[in-house]
């Protein structure tokens, strides 16, 4: 970095016609180009680019930067120069170490970028100057920024800090289920080493925790690969008692700040696959690109299963053995291995922990390899081999669609029969949204579209109905008699959902329009018997509750009449005395005072 005045400028000439990067945005401003100058903002602090820096990223208040700047007067008079002291400087941004209009400065900075900025008195030197800076002085600052360490205040409270020395690799970080690989070392103030892993790291699920409360805090910040130094106070360390010596530390005195150097090696990703911690998925190797199984998809895996103890009772695809091809969502497997395959892609391999209630429940199992006891917690070691995703409606032509359609009602006829009306459900739901509204078919498939989608429609609102989905049926049934006013299917059920949703004026309009079109129907005729014993039951009920509603205003009345009576009675009685003194006054007031003698009124 040259120190004489110019020396920055010169070098713009070469790199005019460089093309513009994005970079710095000031209120939407375009980014400066090499020998533009700006303002930034209203601050008062102008930039000029002198050269380029690299990436996209620039330091935050709070990072620890390492820049060379030469601060000269605006006549070119020299008064600070890191380059004659040979030796860059590292300062906090945000703490005006220099002068705080350098640090709003360098906040727009990219590594390795050179910039020139004028600074008002006010964000320089202000009033009182300094030794060779009179008062009141602008004052330029050709700043070179040549690094900077990310600061994370992890805690929020300045209980964890984090220095990143070294960035990590992608974007995914570990989660609290997570089992992650780290390397540490441990020390006080003092700098004495009170813990330190072996080089191959140490492992640890992060919800479990470790060593203390910091580690796994910090740790879930960080992405693989990544470096940082911790500056951790008590309460995240080990506190006001410290802690005693042990195999895996040395004793830390009460009240000590540590100081850590921490590496994330690796981490395995855990998930919660049914949401209700009874499935867990850790996947041991990634597979390829973004696609996974789902639901309804032809998968092949190979897996080894055990029982918690390590015995091993079912094995395919290891050994030269057959791997198994299943289709998921289908009940031919478990249901934990189930939900956990069809999150897999292409490649992975993942450990399944699966809980007696998607397992084997608490029946006694017998499988190839071994028996597996009743209440059994499983793990499987499985490999997704590959899988083919079953075709969506737009992948299709129409007579593709209607088969699928008709494929799948089926497949929901016979799960309603066998009781699984959950299901079926889905069935009947994937059969209508091969023939949605929003498809388009000729006019010779439209009316066997509609017929699909009406029966799809109506035979779930049964499985509702069975569920106990009584809104779910209400709106299904509706969605039919939008299409078809007088299907009495559709009134029916929707009569029946009513009534059990209590809503019988409703349910009796659905009834009656329905014996409207078939007045022989037995199932309708049924239901109008049993909302008639309802409608009786209900009027009893509003008959007995109006009859004690009266009765109860009536003793109020009559209360309340026999307290105006005797109010009444009171305040004759009262009104009377009050008339006998008056009176009494009166007469009093018409004799002559006591000596017997008139006084005359002048």
């Amino acid at each position: 970095m040259g120190v004489e005045k110019g020396t920055r400028e010169s070098d713009t000439e070469h790199e005019e016609d460089l093309d513009e990067e994005p970079g710095e945005v000031i209120e939407s401003a375009p980014p400066l180009k090499v020998g533009e100058e700006r303002e930034l903002g209203n601050s008062g602090i102008k930039k000029k680019l002198l050269k380029r820096g690299l990436g996209w990223e620039t330091p935050e208040f709070n990072d620890e930067v390492t820049v060379h700047y030469v601060g000269t007067l605006l006549d070119g008079t020299k008064f600070d120069s890191t380059i004659d002291r040979d030796s860059s400087v590292t300062m906090k941004l945000g703490q005006g170490e220099v002068v705080a209009g350098l640090d709003h400065g360098i906040i727009t900075m990219k590594k390795g970028e050179h910039a020139l900025f004028t600074l008002p008195p006010e964000l320089g030197f202000g009033v009182a100057g300094r030794d060779t800076v009179p008062a009141n002085s602008f004052v330029r600052f050709e700043v070179e920024l040549v690094s900077w360490i990310k600061v994370v205040d992890v805690s929020k409270d300045g209980g964890i800090i984090k220095k990143i020395v070294e960035k990590g690799e992608k974007h995914e970080r570990p989660g609290d289920l997570d089992e992650v690989l780290v390397k540490y070392q441990v020390a006080l103030s003092d700098g004495t080493i009170v813990a330190k892993t072996p080089e191959e790291g140490i492992g640890f699920y992060v919800k479990d925790g470790h060593l203390c409360a910091a580690l796994p805090k910090a740790t879930m910040t960080m992405k693989r690969g990544e470096k940082v130094k911790l500056v951790v106070q008590p309460q995240y360390a080990f506190g006001q008692e410290g802690k005693d010596a042990s195999d895996a530390i040395h004793p830390v005195p009460p009240n000590s700040t540590l100081h850590i150097d921490l590496e994330l090696i690796s981490f395995k990703p855990v998930i919660d696959v049914t949401g209700d911690a009874k499935v867990f998925k850790k996947i041991m190797k990634e597979g390829e690109g973004s696609l996974v199984a789902n639901e309804g998809a032809t998968v092949t895996i190979s897996y080894t299963a055990r029982l918690e103890d390590g015995a091993v009772f079912e094995s395919k695809g290891i050994d030269d053995g057959q791997p198994l091809q299943f289709i998921t969502d289908e009940e031919q497997v478990i249901a934990g291995l189930d939900r956990a395959v069809a999150t897999m892609k292409k490649g992975e391999r993942a450990i399944l922990t699966v809980k007696p209630e998607y397992g084997f429940g608490n029946i006694e199992t017998k499988r190839d390899l071994a028996i597996v006891p009743p209440s059994s917690i499983l793990v499987y070691e499985v490999e997704m081999l590959d899988f083919i995703k079953e075709k969506k409606p737009w992948e299709m032509n129409n007579q593709e669609k209607i088969k699928a359609a008709e494929t799948k009602k089926e497949e929901g006829n016979l799960l309603f029969k066998s009781g699984k009306y959950l299901r079926a459900g889905k069935k009947y739901d994937k059969a209508a949204s091969y023939v949605g509204e929003e498809e388009v078919f000729g006019d010779d498939e439209q009316k066997l579209v509609t017929a699909l989608r009406v029966t799809c429609w109506l035979n779930k609102a049964a499985c509702s109905l069975k569920l106990n989905d009584f809104k779910g049926a209400i709106n299904l049934c509706s969605k039919v008699l939008d299409i078809e006013f007088y299907n009495v299917k559709a009134l029916y059920r929707r009569a029946q959902a009513l009534i059990e949703a209590a809503d019988l004026v409703s349910a009796d309009m659905d009834i009656k329009k329905a014996l409207e079109v078939d007045p022989h129907n037995r199932e309708v005729k049924l239901i109008q018997k049993t909302l008639k014993q309802l409608q009786a039951e209900s009027n009893k009920r509003d008959a007995k509750l109006y009859s004690n509603m009266f009765e109860h205003m009536t003793k109020q009345t009559s209360v309340v009449t026999k307290k105006l009576k005797v109010e009444k009675a009171d305040d004759d009685m009262k009104n009377g005395e009050a008339v006998a003194t008056e009176m009494e006054t009166v007469a009093d007031s018409s004799y002559p005072p006591d000596n017997g003698k008139a006084v005359d009124s002048c």
